[in-house]
């Protein structure tokens, strides 16, 4: 145990509950609870979307994948940027037009119906659950790394600190700990990828060069096809990052933090901006930590190659660095997990609570009571559950989750807006149909079944696609397509209505 890292550790835990203390002193409603009072500027919230955004699957589980595999782990970084784009000009400004706190509030401006609300609250908990595991997974591993702790010892005071953040500040403290996360994560990354080019006397070329020879792949490290062997495996991959993010409820409640479309537009530009040259810069970690640390010492640590950049760290900067950038990815980790569980207790007391059981008649104090509860109950079925996924890589784990998002919220937000004839029961096959299919996809696929230690359960799977978006993504259209066209319901004023909201804010 460094007692450096001791000191960092800590002094990363009194920063982010200085800021929840002083957060705590105006969630004083649900409006200051689930958008932060909607007061935050657009670099403001574009820090905060990209403090979101870069999570511990960017920061530890790209790293060790692009060390473990070369090219390949790349394709997290290409599809997770380019997924900004589809957010920028077909999500982001509807969404802050016609919604209030949750993306079932925007679904329901079109369609006041119980069903469809709960549904897609179902979908938002169900995102941010398979996100959070991620987050948990990667923060047990470096603590454990850190500290000795096992790993459930270590995926429990997560759990517990990440609770105490929402319960007590809302949104506010949500999203201050991830700007001040994000500030953070740019300054670690960008001192550890100068010291690796360093070692490459600044040069890319040569760091190309020797890397040919540097890795058990060899020249093979440098080409695609390492981890992913088949080509619709890859193409799947990349659907699935690149159209998930518009689905993302955590992500997505970022622009109700923010006072108009204009400003939220805005803050996608700057997340794009921080987020592109945050990953152009995993590249370097990868590469270094193949080098330098070796791909026998990354896996003896962690089987999942998730704690690649700290052993980088430490190999080329030793304790004080290796201290440093671990307390970093700890603030990584802290700040996701607090908007994921916020996201989730917002669907479950703003939707299911407050529209559903209550029928809009709840009291601001009674929903933001509620809201409190949610997020332990949140926060304490992520914990069960992330303590069967030890083995996994944190980015897989998070590729999954995208995966639920492309196909049970983006087909639903993208028709919503735009097809006239969308109606409700459209809207609900079609969020049914992209969720049950995507996780059972999951469940009979190669990361549950397989041989002995590297898959949850020892077994042949039926299907060989590790991430199962090409399938499950399609399906979610056609369902919301299909349910749309047997149903006779369709109501043409109320699309105009929303249509004008949607692009005009009026």
């Amino acid at each position: 145990m460094s007692p450096t890292a001791v000191i960092l550790f800590l002094c990363i835990i009194l920063l982010t509950m200085i800021i929840t203390y002083y957060a705590a002193k105006k969630t004083d409603s649900s409006n200051e609870f689930y958008t932060g009072g909607g007061g935050l500027t657009g670099w403001q919230n574009g820090l905060a979307i990209a403090g979101d955004y870069m999570s511990a699957a960017s920061f530890l589980g790209i790293a060790g994948t692009i060390a473990l595999t070369g090219f390949d782990g790349f394709f997290y970084s290409l599809g997770f940027l380019v997924a900004y784009l589809v957010v920028l000009y077909l999500v982001a400004e509807p969404l802050r037009n016609l919604g209030k706190y949750t993306m079932a509030d925007m679904i329901a401006a079109r369609f006041a119906n119980q069903n469809v609300r709960g549904v897609a609250a179902l979908n938002t908990i169900t995102i941010s659950i398979f996100y959070m595991i991620a987050q948990l997974v990667g923060a047990g591993a470096l603590i454990k790394l850190l500290f000795g702790f096992n790993y459930y010892t270590s995926v429990l005071i997560v759990g517990i600190l990440m609770t105490i953040y929402v319960v007590f500040g809302g949104m506010r403290a949500t999203s201050w700990v991830q700007i001040t996360k994000a500030v953070l994560l740019m300054g670690g990354t960008l001192i550890l990828s100068l010291i690796v080019l360093a070692k490459f006397n600044f040069s890319i070329s040569e760091m190309f060069t020797q890397l040919k020879t540097a890795t058990p792949l060899k020249e093979a490290f440098l080409n695609p096809g390492n981890k992913y062997k088949i080509p619709v495996e890859t193409l799947s991959l990349n659907l699935a990052l690149v159209l998930g993010t518009a689905g993302l409820p955590h992500i997505l409640t970022r622009f109700y933090t923010v006072k108009n479309a204009a400003t939220a537009r805005s803050s996608v530009v700057s997340a794009t901006w921080v987020i592109g040259i945050f990953y152009v810069m995993t590249l370097f970690l990868g590469f270094g930590a193949a080098a330098f640390v070796g791909a026998k010492d990354i896996t003896a640590i962690d089987k999942g190659g998730n704690m690649a950049a700290p052993l980088l760290a430490k190999a080329l900067g030793g304790d004080f660095l290796f201290a440093f950038i671990s307390a970093v990815a700890f603030a990584t980790i802290l700040a996701v997990v607090t908007g994921l569980v916020l996201s989730a207790a917002s669907a479950f007391s703003h939707d299911f609570y407050g529209q559903i059981v209550r029928k809009g008649k709840a009291t601001d104090k009674e929903e933001l009571k509620v809201a409190r509860f949610a997020s332990i109950g949140v926060a304490v079925l992520s914990i069960i559950f992330a303590l069967f996924a030890q083995k996994l890589n944190v980015a897989f784990l998070v590729s999954i989750a995208f995966a639920v998002a492309a196909s049970a919220n983006l087909p639903v937000i993208l028709f919503t807006v735009y097809w006239k004839r969308f109606n409700t029961t459209g809207a609900i096959v079609g969020m049914l149909s992209g969720l049950l299919s995507c996780i059972l996809l999951v469940a009979v696929g190669p990361n549950i079944w397989g041989e002995a230690g590297k898959a949850i359960l020892v077994g042949n799977p039926l299907i060989n696609l590790a991430n199962p978006g090409i399938i499950s993504i399609p399906l979610g259209f056609l369902g919301a397509f299909v349910g749309t066209m047997l149903s006779t319901q369709r109501d043409d004023v109320k699309y105009t209505e929303i249509n004008v909201k949607a692009n005009t804010g009026m």
